[in-house]
Order: structure tokens, then C-alpha cells, then sequence
């Protein structure tokens, strides 16, 4: 198995070091969208899972922008980072290979989440929370979308 395989799964992890809840309200969405992942999907196909990811997503979007908005390297934060990577990067690994894109996945969020937010305080400063927020969350989202989209497929019937 080449590494190429598994670079969803270690860009799913980039996702995740920024906003904990976009690689999960992804592939949520893209199972709304009856698209398959290449790894077996833990938990996502549950339609109390599915909407609550996107739900999370979503109100992490809003949450980000509120000055009270936790560090994403907090504990918690971190946390959620990993199992958040670890779901993802399993679904969008190739089949039989769903713990090796777990564990690449977090093992990319957890570093990453540090220098994501040494580059989000860099911006604040410049542009403000909100404004930087915005465009971060932009690049993420379209990651995230284009990483799930490229890995996955039309479900068959």
C-alpha cells in the first residue's frame, strides 16, 4: 500500500486541527449525499450521528467567532480533535487499512492544532478574531468538502 491512499485520511487530520467537528459534519454530509467511504464508517451512518455532526459542525462555525471561544489545544479541544480525525481518517482510508487512517489522521491533527492556532493569533492581530475566523473557517470547510468529495463514491443502490 502506498502512502497516496492515505493522504485523505492524513488531510481529513489537517482539517480537524483547525475545526474539531468539519471532518465528521463532511462525511456526514456527504452520506446525505449517498456517497460511500472507502473505509468502513463508524458510528456516522446512525442518523442520530449524522445530524448531531452536522449540528456540531455547524454551531463550531458560530462558536469560533465568540471572544470566550477556547483554544482548540485545550484539553477538551484536543480531545475532540482526535476522535474526530480518528472516525474520519478511518472512513476515508482504503478498506482493511481504516485503523492505519485513524491513526495517521490524529497523528497529523494533534501537531498541527498547535501551529494552526499560532497562525490563527498571527491574524487576529492583524484582521481581528471575526474576519480571520471567516477565512479560516473558508479554507477549512473547502478542504474538508474537497478531501471527502475526492475520496468517496456514489453509493450504489
Amino acid at each position: 500500500m502506498r502512502f497516496v491512499n492515505l493522504l485523505p485520511s492524513a488531510l481529513i487530520g489537517a482539517v480537524a486541527s483547525a475545526r474539531s467537528m468539519t471532518p465528521m459534519a463532511a462525511i456526514a454530509a456527504a452520506r446525505l449525499g449517498r456517497r460511500a467511504t472507502p473505509g468502513r464508517l463508524v458510528l456516522l451512518d446512525h442518523p442520530l450521528f449524522r445530524y448531531g455532526a452536522l449540528a456540531m459542525g455547524l454551531g463550531e462555525l458560530l462558536g469560533d467567532k465568540m471572544e470566550s471561544a477556547p483554544d482548540r489545544t485545550v484539553f477538551l479541544g484536543l480531545l475532540a480533535r482526535s476522535a474526530s480525525a480518528a472516525i474520519a481518517g478511518g472512513a476515508l482510508a482504503p478498506r482493511g487499512r481504516e485503523r492505519a487512517g485513524a491513526a495517521l489522521a490524529v497523528s497529523v491533527a494533534i501537531p498541527l492544532a498547535y501551529l494552526t492556532l499560532a497562525g490563527r493569533k498571527a491574524a487576529m492581530r492583524r484582521i481581528g478574531q471575526t474576519r480571520s475566523g471567516i477565512i479560516e473557517d473558508f479554507v477549512i470547510v473547502a478542504v474538508g468538502a474537497a478531501t471527502v468529495a475526492g475520496a468517496t463514491r456514489r453509493a450504489r443502490r
